[in-house]
């Protein structure tokens, strides 16, 4: 099942305080981009984050999954505590890199 829209509304909604937020459909499902970093996996309607070691900390109780089949294990981004959603944001931010720009052949 793929992501609604009003789901990848609300995540994008929700994210804005954050910078500048868009939304990329890929296959069916979604990546969402912070101030043009890719943050948030999205497939059927669930929000996934990678396990990096600079969320490990608070991300240590959430849910894991994989977002389709053969991805790596990812943490599932709980949106009820937007307090623990803004500091995953932000220390994901800060450690995930710029994607790398594609050369015109």
């Amino acid at each position: 099942m793929a992501c609604t829209i009003d789901f990848i509304d609300f995540v994008c909604n929700t994210l804005r305080p954050f910078g500048e937020v868009r939304s990329r459909k890929m296959m069916g499902d979604y990546v969402i981009y912070v101030n043009e970093k890719c943050v948030i996996t999205a497939c059927d309607n669930i929000a996934y984050v990678k396990k990096l070691p600079c969320i490990a900390g608070l991300m240590a109780d959430a849910e894991t999954g994989q977002p389709y089949p053969g991805a790596k294990e990812a943490y599932i981004l709980d949106f009820s505590d937007m307090s623990k959603v803004g500091k995953v944001i932000e220390l994901l931010w800060n450690d995930l890199p710029f994607p790398k720009s594609r050369k015109n052949r």
